[in-house]
């Protein structure tokens, strides 16, 4: 006889159990399945691990450049599988210390892959070989998103890379081609440059990190570019053909083609959700272009069924899908009071060198949208931090309507400003003006500080620079 639960999260990524553990927290008995590891693709395999390999990376850059800060390291040098298994050791603490919230929070976890067979009715295929039923009147299903794939451009893990097979490299590249140049591409470029590979990078759009704004991108791109990356935008890879222990690549670059041979490559050409065999069929979900299509409040129009997280669609990030998990369960629940998720206040965050992060519009789209803007900018170089630091390159960037004075996007690139952008995500939230931010008071000596200057700058009040 089937198990019965007021909840059945199927999957144990960042949406999933944080979903099962907020549906624990209201009172109801939940069931979190998960077929391979707690934490998802984002502990085991992207955010966390990712940036474990940036940070051996970034340490390896400043213990090179000692020379800088008045250091003396006669030897630098690197050890490929330590920063891999320091990479894999970080990843494995924290989807451990996962199991220990939902046991914590009285989740049971279930390990094993579901199926759905009918309305409110699971099929679990558990790790050591038994199916088990569950039942529930609700289902959340977060079941995340895989690397995507082209026919001409499949992964074969030696040669060609998905994410998966960049984060355990069985060497330091040569030659190194990376196709595609959002967050995960940009990423383990300058990861691989940093370790001394010889790293290309194809984009098909006309610039490099595209989703950001365009200003930003070119300030990161002449970064790239000073730092030995070759940078090919408006370009598509056509072949990628194995050869001699090589990858011959042949490349369109503005309708010219060309043949460039490669130790490895790396697809990053985007993600889609994992909405095969857990039938969605078998009840009637309905899918768009690989992924889950629901409401704001992750409803998919099926009783009883909701969806979260990268297989509910864009933007595919970690915190987006907790979120996501949040209110969907509270809705669930019938809580009072609650707001669907404004997507112009989820921030992007890249951690290449230098960083990149980003929230609400960009200035072409704010102007497209129809407002008047002003805009302010502060450059790195003003901020007495960020010379103590050595990281005078970098931008702040804000966008304000010039009628209401509302936050309407903020755009850095440079050190830590992956930590910075928060401030203008919480003042968005609270639907700041600039009024409030230039009230604010902002510490000395801090990054922070730039960000009041940038608000100030869009109103002629800049003081330092």
């Amino acid at each position: 006889m089937a198990e019965t639960y007021d909840l059945v999260v199927i999957g144990g990524g960042p949406g999933g159990y944080v979903a099962a553990i907020r549906g624990a927290q209201l009172g109801m008995k939940v069931a979190c399945v998960e077929r391979e590891h707690l934490g998802g693709i984002c502990l085991n395999w992207g955010c966390i691990p990712t940036k474990a390999l940036l940070r051996s990376a970034e340490v390896l850059h400043l213990a090179k450049n000692a020379k800088d800060f008045g250091l003396k390291i006669p030897t630098v040098d690197f050890d490929l599988d330590a920063i891999v298994k320091r990479s894999r050791g970080v990843a494995g603490q924290l989807s451990g210390g996962i199991g220990h919230l939902l046991k914590k929070n009285k989740v049971t976890h279930i390990a094993g892959e579901a199926t759905i067979t009918g309305k409110g009715k699971i099929s679990v295929k558990q790790t050591d070989g038994k199916t088990v039923e569950v039942a529930a009147k609700d289902v959340i299903i977060a079941t995340g998103a895989r690397a995507r794939e082209l026919p001409h451009l499949k992964a074969d893990g030696k040669h060609i890379w998905t994410y998966k097979h960049a984060l355990q490299p069985d060497c330091v590249p040569g030659k190194l081609l990376v196709i595609g140049s959002g967050a995960i591409g940009i990423e383990f470029a300058s990861f691989f440059n940093d370790l001394g590979s010889n790293v290309t990078v194809v984009e098909m759009m006309d610039r490099v990190l595209p989703v950001e704004d365009a200003e930003i991108s070119d300030f990161a791109a002449k970064a790239f570019k000073k730092q030995g990356l070759t940078l090919k935008t408006k370009s598509s890879v056509t072949e990628l053909k194995v050869t001699g222990g090589k990858v011959v690549a042949t490349i369109d670059e503005n309708g010219k083609k060309t043949s460039d041979s490669f130790d490895r490559v790396i697809l990053a050409i985007g993600i889609t959700g994992n909405i095969e065999n857990i039938g969605l069929e078998s009840v009637g979900i309905k899918t768009d272009r690989g992924h889950i299509v629901t409401d704001e409040w992750g409803f998919t129009g099926v009783a009883g069924f909701h969806a979260i997280g990268d297989v509910a669609g864009a933007p595919w990030l970690a915190h987006k899908a907790s979120h996501e998990g949040v209110i969907a369960v509270e809705k669930i629940k019938g809580l009072k009071g609650l707001h669907p998720m404004d997507k112009g206040n989820i921030p992007g965050c890249t951690y290449c060198r230098p960083q990149v992060a980003s929230v609400g519009m960009t200035e072409e789209k704010a102007k497209a949208a129809g407002h008047k803007v002003k805009v302010g900018r502060f450059p790195f170089v003003g901020n007495g931090k960020a010379i103590a630091l050595g990281e005078p390159e970098g931008l702040v960037k804000t966008i304000f309507d010039e009628k209401t004075g509302e936050l309407l996007g903020a755009h850095m690139v440079g050190a830590e400003v992956t930590e910075m952008i928060q401030g203008y995500v919480v003042g968005r939230t609270l639907e700041t003006t600039e009024a409030e931010l230039m009230h604010t008071v902002f510490p000395h000596p801090t990054l922070s500080e730039m960000m009041h200057e940038s608000v100030l700058d869009a109103y002629g009040r800049a003081i330092h620079f």
